[in-house]
């Protein structure tokens, strides 16, 4: 009598519940088009938005997982845009983003953390300008149409990284806090 695992039909059959049972991964996604990447702040009272034009994301997210998430991004801070070519040009001085000894920023984090609304917390690290400080982005994660799309906030202490350095470092001018915002649709990797 030839034991039952050696018939053809068994074993496929064995395979197939394995592989249906299987925990599933973590998936891993890039950035896709129609991205974006925002920041606000106020300059004399007025206040003003800005976009970076140029970033890229990685995230590797499994919503019912989220501690075994990672996100990096890379920003390049001479595609900083406010609409006024005064205000993008003193952006890219030494006083602000120093591009000629800075030319990016990146923030990466791992690990995330699930929230009471629902919501993740991403406590990850931003370098900007040599200087490496933590900073939370909170996110939420929208999976319901064609592509994923990842929804988050922070907020960054421009100061902290030296952002705005001599006679702008005055608070009263140039609020220490800056908001960012980013709304980013992936693709899988």
């Amino acid at each position: 009598m030839k034991p039952i695992l050696t018939t053809p039909a068994v074993a496929v059959a064995l395979l197939a519940g394995m592989l249906a049972a299987a925990p599933a991964a973590a998936a891993d996604y890039v950035q896709a088009e129609g991205s974006t990447l925002a920041f606000a702040s106020r300059y004399d009272g007025e206040l003003f938005t800005g976009r970076f034009q140029d970033f890229t994301t990685r995230l590797r997210f499994d919503p019912a997982k989220p501690a075994e998430g990672r996100l990096e991004v890379s920003i390049a801070l001479a595609s900083a845009s406010t609409g006024n070519s005064d205000r993008d040009s003193t952006l890219r001085t030494s006083d602000f983003f120093d591009i000629g000894r800075h030319a990016q920023a990146r923030y990466t984090a791992s690990g995330f953390r699930k929230l009471p609304d629902g919501q993740y917390a991403a406590d990850g690290t931003l370098e900007l300008r040599g200087v490496s400080k933590p900073v939370t982005l909170t996110f939420s994660w929208d999976a319901s149409g064609a592509q994923p799309v990842l929804n988050g906030r922070a907020v960054v202490q421009r100061l902290d990284f030296g952002v705005g350095g001599g006679d702008w470092a005055d608070t009263k001018l140039i609020p220490n806090a800056v908001n960012v915002s980013t709304r980013v649709v992936f693709q899988p990797e």
